[in-house]
């Protein structure tokens, strides 16, 4: 008895709306509490999802909860340090770290976009996120994401002239070209994000069910609440990160390919070494990064299982929170700088305990 019964015809068309109906759907009370109904309509309207998330023992969401919460805070300060670093540090000014400095923001704000709603979700009973949220969610991911595949293709790129073509390597990477290359990233970002979430995961018509199997509002596990017949729009979505991560993709394997037929024909085995260590933290970061993202998007829909909120995980709060130290614990100018600005500090607080103490 506590299900109702929900009439009417869901129309063919949909106006670009937000309604979202069904012929005959039996809802629960729970769900049935987060549809409104329209006036004068037979249609209702989804006002927020319900979050599945990882599990409902309370004591693995509270280790779980101090498990993300520690990643977070590792994200922020490594990510924040990054560009703090770069910023302050004249030597570190170049192309290589301009890009870094770049794709650290873009950690930061794409652990920034999941992190805090799914820690104030485990600590909650029920996991819900307004419908607006959701999209904006979905919007922000795809956006971060996009930008980031472009942004190491971008250093990939970098990496190819500097060992490629040395001499030419000031001209070619320029500020402006820099710039550019940057900015482009962002926009691919933006674009992408726009298509994917207007025009995709939420431009059909959602029905009763509103459960989303995820911890955070991604693409696929959304467009699985989608009334109607989703084979297109999922293979819109397989033709996006094709064309993107993908093409992303070819353009850093490509660039490595010239660069280890340049590093064999070098004589000195001092220069091969070092070229390979420059490239070394570059290629583990695409790995980390496109690994988990080739698993989550380029298979079809009905082998998503439960491995897609680790590999989820992996992509979204592991790899933000490594990437700084990746590409610091491996570099010599990284490190240096972090020394020079440790004992700047360091001799600025002396001063100040100096002063303060002889007033």
């Amino acid at each position: 008895r506590g299900k109702k019964q929900v009439g009417g015809k869901c129309p063919q068309k949909h106006e670009g709306s937000t309604l979202h109906c069904e012929s005959t759907t039996f809802l629960s009370a729970h769900t049935q509490s987060t549809i409104q109904p329209m006036a004068q309509s037979n249609c209702t309207q989804v006002t927020q999802f319900i979050l599945v998330g990882f599990t409902e023992e309370p004591v693995t969401q509270g280790n779980l909860f101090l498990l993300f919460l520690l990643t977070y805070l590792v994200t922020i300060v490594g990510n924040l340090g990054i560009i703090i670093l770069i910023r302050a540090s004249p030597h570190l000014h170049s192309p290589m770290y301009y890009f870094l400095g770049n794709l650290a923001f873009v950690d930061l704000c794409s652990s920034t976009i999941i992190t805090p709603k799914m820690l104030v979700d485990l600590m909650l009973e029920k996991k819900s996120i307004a419908y607006a949220g959701c999209v904006a969610q979905v919007f922000l991911f795809d956006l971060f994401g996009i930008t980031e595949c472009f942004l190491l293709a971008s250093m990939a790129y970098d990496r190819y002239v500097a060992i490629c073509h040395p001499l030419l390597y000031p001209l070619v990477m320029s500020p402006k070209c820099c710039f550019q290359l940057v900015t482009g990233s962002y926009l691919m970002g933006l674009t992408n994000g726009v298509r994917h979430t207007i025009g995709i995961v939420f431009g059909g018509s959602f029905c009763g069910p509103n459960r989303i199997d995820h911890f955070f509002c991604d693409a696929v596990p959304v467009l699985k609440l989608v009334c109607s017949d989703t084979h297109s729009s999922e293979m819109v979505i397989f033709a996006f990160v094709t064309i993107n991560v993908v093409g992303a993709s070819v353009v850093i394997l490509l660039s490595y390919i010239s660069i280890l037929r340049t590093v064999l024909r070098m004589c000195s085995a001092q220069s091969r070494a070092r070229a390979f260590h420059t490239c070394a933290s570059h290629l583990m970061a695409v790995s980390m990064y496109f690994g988990p993202a080739f698993f989550m998007y380029l298979q079809p829909s009905s082998r998503h299982r439960s491995l897609d909120k680790v590999a989820s995980i992996f992509y979204a709060m592991v790899t933000p929170m490594l990437n700084p130290f990746i590409y610091s614990l491996r570099n010599k100018e990284v490190k240096g700088a972090l020394l020079k600005s440790g004992r700047m500090l360091f001799r600025h607080w002396q001063h100040a305990r100096l002063v303060s103490s002889r007033t």
